[in-house]
This record gives C-alpha cells, sequence and structure tokens, in this order.
C-alpha cells in the first residue's frame, strides 16, 4: 500500500528528535560488556537498537525496558555462548559491532540478518578479526548468514582501514579490548568518534592522535568496562528531515531542541548554514556530547551549494535528505566522493537520483555522486518513489511532498521504524499531511 505526503500551507512546531541511533546501540553494548548494572535514558527504541539489545540477551546480559527510552543493563563483563542463532534484522552498525566485542569470547555465533542486510559486505570487518585470530564458518563470500568463532587469545594488530568507516574502526576497538597487547586503528579520514567518547565514559582508557586529515586511536588489551548511567543525545540524522521540512517552506517557523553538535556528525547542520538563514542557540553539554538548539524561520530561499571534502564523512547518512534540499534550491549542486552510499541499505546513489528523477527533478547519476539542478522552489513531484526497504530513502520522499507542487508517494514505509518509530508523530507536529492511500 502507497503512502502520500500531500502539499501543505505552513510548517511549524518544537520538536525533541529521537534519541542517536549510533549512540543507542553502544549504549546497549558497552553496558552489556560492562560489570555491573548501568542505567541509559533517552534510547532509541527503533528495530535496528532493540536488535542489538536482544543480542546482547543472547549473550548472557540482563535487559530490562523500564519506560520510554529508559532501560537497565546489568551485564557479567562479558559474553557468553548464546544459544540460537542471533538475527540482526536489518542493522548493519550492530552485527559489525557486535562481530567486534564477540570475537574476543571462545564462543561460536550463529549471525544472520534480513533480506538487505544480507547483501551487504562483511569482509571489511572480518578481515581485521582474522587478523586477530578469530575465525568464521559459511563466510566464502563475505555476507550473513555466517558463523563466527570468537577466540579468548586474540592478538593486537596494528590496522590500517581501507574505507572510512565507524563500523569497521569500532569493531577492531572493540576486538583489541579482548586482544593480548596493543591494538592500533589508523583512518585516513576522520569518521564519527562515538566509540572512542563512550568507551572513555565507561573507563576504558585510550589514545588518540591526528595523523594528516584522519587519526591513529590506539587501546590497550585486558581493559574492564565500568558500569555507569549514560543519557543518549539526540539523533542528528533524523533531526536531518525536521530540519530540511523547515527549510523547504519559505514561511515555517521551526524549533529542534537537543541537536548534537560532535563535528563527526554535524556536517549536515554545517551544510544548510551555508544554505540558508539557521540560527543556533542554547549550548550545553549532554553525557559528553554537546548539542544546540536548531531555530529556523524560513525567510530565505535556499541556495546551492557542493559538499566539500572534508564535510562528507560526518553527514554521509543524510545524503539522500540532503539531495531533497538541493533539488529545492535555486543553481546546481554537485555531490562527489560518496561512493560508500552504494552498499548502504541501498544504493544509495542509484536511489536518491531515482527518487528525485520520477518527481521531476532534473539529475546526474555519477559514479561516486549525483548532480542536481535545482528547481527554485518548485519541485514538481507527482512521482511513486521505490523505496528499495532503505528507511532514508522512504523518509527523504515523504519530506519532499511536504512542499512539492504534487503530492509525492512512496511504495514501503515498513522500514522507517528501523531508526525513527516517530517519525509520523513528529512529521503531523510540524503540519505535514502524509497518509495512507
Amino acid at each position: 500500500m502507497k503512502w502520500f505526503s500531500s502539499p501543505v500551507t505552513h510548517i511549524s512546531g518544537q520538536i525533541v528528535p529521537p534519541g542517536d541511533k549510533s549512540c543507542s546501540h553502544r549504549a546497549i553494548l558497552f553496558a552489556s560488556l560492562a560489570k555491573g548494572t548501568s542505567y541509559i535514558s533517552g534510547l532509541l527504541e527503533g528495530d535496528d537498537v532493540l536488535r542489538t539489545a536482544a543480542a546482547c540477551r543472547q549473550l548472557g546480559a540482563n535487559i530490562t525496558r523500564t519506560g520510554f527510552g529508559h532501560w537497565t543493563v546489568t551485564g557479567k563483563g562479558g559474553f557468553s555462548q548464546p544459544d540460537a542463532p542471533i538475527d540482526f534484522g536489518n542493522s548493519g552498525t550492530g552485527s559489525r559491532l557486535m562481530m567486534g566485542a564477540m570475537a574476543g569470547y571462545a564462543l561460536r555465533a550463529e549471525l544472520t540478518g534480513d533480506e538487505s542486510l544480507c547483501s551487504r559486505p562483511m569482509n571489511r570487518v572480518l578481515n581485521p578479526l582474522y587478523e586477530m585470530g578469530a575465525k568464521a564458518e559459511n563466510a566464502e563470500d563475505g555476507r550473513f548468514p555466517l558463523t563466527l568463532i570468537g577466540s579468548d587469545q586474540l592478538q593486537s594488530i596494528d590496522y590500517t582501514s581501507p574505507v572510512a568507516s565507524a563500523q569497521v574502526k569500532s569493531c577492531v576497538l572493540l576486538a583489541g579490548l579482548k586482544a593480548k597487547g596493543t591494538t592500533i586503528l589508523r583512518e585516513a579520514r576522520f569518521t564519527r568518534d562515538h566509540t572512542e567518547r563512550m568507551l572513555t565514559g565507561f573507563g576504558v582508557e585510550l589514545s588518540q592522535k591526528q595523523d594528516g586529515d584522519g587519526q591513529v586511536v590506539s587501546i590497550e588489551g585486558g581493559q574492564t568496562l565500568k558500569a555507569g548511567d549514560f543519557t543518549v543525545p539526540a539523533d542528528p540524522s533524523s533531526a536531518a528531515f525536521l530540519l530540511a521540512t523547515a527549510l523547504i517552506d519559505p514561511g515555517s517557523d521551526v524549533v529542534i531542541d537537543g541537536h548534537m553538535m560532535n563535528p563527526t556528525r554535524n556536517g549536515f547542520l554545517r551544510m544548510i548554514q551555508k544554505m540558508a538563514d539557521v540560527e543556533l542557540t542554547y549550548p550545553r553539554t549532554v553525557s559528553g556530547e554537546d548539542v544546540v538548539t536548531v531555530v529556523i524561520k524560513g525567510e530565505t530561499g535556499l541556495k546551492a551549494c557542493d559538499p566539500p571534502a572534508e564535510i562528507v564523512p560526518a553527514m554521509i547518512d543524510e545524503f539522500p535528505i540532503f539531495a531533497v534540499l538541493a533539488a529545492f534550491a535555486k543553481g546546481e549542486t554537485r555531490v562527489t566522493g560518496v561512493e560508500e552510499l552504494r552498499v548502504k541499505e541501498s544504493d544509495r546513489i542509484t536511489a536518491t537520483v531515482d527518487m528525485l528523477r520520477v518527481n521531476g527533478v532534473e539529475v546526474e547519476e555519477l559514479e561516486d555522486g549525483f548532480v542536481i539542478q535545482g528547481c527554485d522552489g518548485k519541485v514538481p513531484g507527482g512521482g511513486t518513489v521505490e523505496a528499495r526497504h532503505d528507511h532514508r530513502i522512504a523518509m527523504s520522499a515523504l519530506v519532499m511532498g511536504v512542499k512539492a507542487q504534487k503530492p509525492v508517494s512512496v511504495d514501503d514505509i515498513s522500514m522507517i521504524a528501523t531508526s525513527y518509530p516517530e517519525f509520523f508523530d513528529h512529521m503531523a507536529q510540524l503540519g505535514a499531511d502524509i497518509r495512507e492511500g
């Protein structure tokens, strides 16, 4: 059944976005690895995070939901043999981080997921784990389903990541916690650093040194995580959809509270500051992360702006919704250096290009990005977008429909619950008209 997003006259409201998905995965995982009881608030209760919680339960942690976004986790200081296969659903982050965490224990774990996850490459995390001493069965093609065979005799490595990926970095660092000696991870470009920040919050000592445009992270094996309290900050990837909804309406009046300012995650916010008038107020710190309140009054149109290479990693998940803004902007927008999008939940380059084309936007697909000719506020709309089981494509299309000249429809919205269960409620609060048709 299709869902339609129809044009509306005015967007306004004040919203607190849901908890950050990246931090939510890590909060559950790190608390499960710790010895003792941790209290987590603000947890994103999307399907992906719930899959991570279920996996940690299978590995021995005691995890209880005590209220909306409030969870209690009692860990045993490590993982034990699961008694059934672990199904990660559609969660690439949860599966890759968990593989690193499991690799340092003497266990066998059958790992699987949905059709989308089983088509995504896992060699990028398996290869360093093999070097450290872990093994895998049925992993010839580097994809799920496979059986991970951990070892309590992992050896430390000095590893240069072949891709700019926080998942690869986190996997290696988590395995390094159980390895003998010092594990070193080198990345050519900075990626999101929630793992480093949050491990420090859980009592782990590590070293970070800048190296050109990237960094070198070192972690000593044998350290134990300490239980504690953690508040999950708001998710900038979810906030991006709300911000975009405000920005495409010339008369909007929107306040988004608790936006994370982590420099590895605020690339989208930095870009929209170049495209329109965006006010940042009330700076403060939540569980080690700087946050602000964002105020948008749609008094000016959007100006086209090409994302510079140094910002790309800090907004890698936001390019589908950024493309929607580019479609409404005045001028040409060229996005390059985002080939990583081809191995997300869908081929997000092709999916984004098709989303725009079917709604009357002139766009050229590149091998590593796309070029969009902005419509200066007059996106034709009227098309049906194939979501391709990708939550970010589905949500981006529905945002586009809010101010397109004709309604925009999406063929499937079921996957939105994986990352943003409150999406429809929050869009309705802003004044959007999204309904089943």
